[in-house]
């Protein structure tokens, strides 16, 4: 979806569904769904009728990864595999605190990281390596 949300700031105007289920080589219905929940966290809004569609309700540069991921993803951006098959079990137990250690430490470093990026820095960056 990043990929999607910085073609359309860069171009500026709406993208149809159906426009982006072939960039994306998906079903628009999936595509549908995913914009509705993009909608919900008021990143995109869409417009019906003849030459409506999708589009940004803000500039790139108020759009972070954080921001698109929190629309998609609902709770940890990065779960530690854990294991349950043996809660009685003290080794289990130890790993499965260690891991999750381990990944709240580096949730709270990615959450900064995603939070710290703009899309408008990704387009920039694509812009630049052209």
């Amino acid at each position: 979806m990043l990929h999607v949300l910085v073609h359309m700031g860069l171009l500026g105007g709406r993208e149809t569904s159906e426009r982006i289920a072939q960039m994306l080589n998906t079903n628009p219905v999936v595509v549908r769904r995913t914009l509705g929940s993009l909608r919900n966290h008021g990143i995109v809004e869409s417009e019906g009728g003849r030459g409506g569609g999708w589009k940004l309700t803000r500039p790139l540069d108020r759009i972070t990864v954080l921001d698109v991921q929190r629309a998609l993803i609902d709770g940890q951006l990065l779960p530690a595999p854990l294991s349950r098959d043996h809660p009685n079990c003290p080794v289990e137990r130890a790993s499965n605190a260690v891991l999750e250690h381990a990944h709240r430490v580096a949730e709270a470093e990615l959450e900064k990281a995603y939070a710290a990026t703009t899309l408008a820095q990704i387009a920039g960056t694509a812009l630049a390596t052209k």
